[in-house]
């Protein structure tokens, strides 16, 4: 009777088995060779295979990452809005900022990458062990389909948090009006956003729920002052006014801030109080608020140290009778009353 009988079938079909009974012409000590060497070799096999995957996509992320600080900076991980135009606003662009984004982008892509190997490993593991995979593959498609059912918000959360990302609608520092929230983003993660408003409130966020973004700290800011002249003469304060948003862009504080200088655009509206003048400037999105407060500091001080306040606040004053028109005694006798307007 040939020897090979006693063989398991495995031990057949691998070469070191057979080799290893040729050598020692040993059914037990072939068979076992199998059980004991060969298989936990090739479980090893096996997950030095997949640790060494997982190195290499992790270390190609982690330097995908790190050029996305620099300047020629990937496609992929680039903003919409630097896909479309190169502006002249792109260089206040903040590296660090991008840097924060791009590892945050890594960190999803490395758990991804870890999570797939990882699986693929362990079914492999589980198919040399003996494992029967069918029923097991076919009970994880059915929890995964009830899962997908009953986690749709968590899906649709993490989805939304994934896109926000690569598309870089805000980060953390950006004050930004997320709807029923606006204030200071403290976090940014791919289910909850959390946002400080001005009083102090922490708001927690689903990124599934949130449905328009309006970012006040991307790119640049436009800051808008209009100052009521009442009834004087509009191109003398517009030549004041003019004067001191001129002071204010040469002011070596804010020489930075300004991306254009600033403009007084004349007449923005007329009211029973007389017209109101509208200035103008573009600023950088993080000078935004202290040029605004310095600038509309400068733009009233003009106008005391003109001397035109005065003539605003005479222009505003009407005299008044002590005693009442007449017909606004009423009666059938009274005047008709005026009309048309004062």
């Amino acid at each position: 009777m040939p020897s090979d009988v006693f063989k398991t079938p495995e031990c057949k079909e691998d070469v070191l088995c057979t080799q290893i009974f040729d050598w020692t012409q040993s059914v037990w000590l072939a068979n076992s060779s199998y059980v004991v060497v060969i298989k936990p070799l090739r479980i090893a096999m096996i997950v030095l295979i997949s640790l060494l995957i997982r190195w290499l996509l992790h270390r190609a992320i982690s330097r995908l990452a790190t050029t996305s600080s620099r300047a020629s900076m990937p496609a992929l991980l680039k903003p919409l809005k630097e896909k479309v135009t190169v502006t002249a606003e792109e260089g206040t662009f903040i590296p660090e900022r991008r840097r924060q984004r791009a590892e945050a982008i890594a960190s999803v892509l490395r758990s991804f990458v870890s999570a797939v190997i990882f699986t693929m490993a362990a079914l492999l593991v589980m198919g040399e062990l003996g494992f029967n995979l069918a029923p097991l593959l076919a009970s994880a498609g059915i929890v995964g389909v009830a899962l997908g059912f009953g986690a749709q918000s968590l899906v649709k959360d993490l989805i939304a948090g994934l896109f926000m990302l690569l598309e870089d609608q805000y980060g953390v520092g950006d004050t930004v009006d997320l709807g029923e929230a606006t204030g200071v983003v403290e976090s940014v993660g791919l289910r909850i956003t959390t946002v400080r408003d001005a009083r102090g409130v922490l708001w927690y966020i689903r990124n599934g729920e949130i449905v328009r973004v309006g970012n006040k700290s991307q790119g640049w800011a436009m800051v808008v002052v209009d100052i009521p002249i009442g009834f004087v003469n509009s191109e003398e304060a517009i030549a004041v006014l003019k004067a001191a948003a001129e002071t204010v862009a040469h002011d070596p504080e804010h020489e930075t801030g300004f991306l254009e200088p600033p403009d007084v655009i004349g007449v923005e509206q007329l009211t029973v109080d007389g017209a109101v003048i509208r200035t103008i400037a573009k600023t950088t999105a993080d000078g935004q608020v202290s040029i605004q407060r310095d600038l509309r500091r400068a733009l009233t001080e003009s106008l005391e140290t003109s001397g035109l306040s005065e003539r605003i606040a005479a222009s505003r004053l009407l005299p008044r009778s002590a005693v009442p028109p007449s017909w606004m005694g009423g009666g059938a006798s009274a005047p008709e009353q005026p009309g048309g307007a004062t």
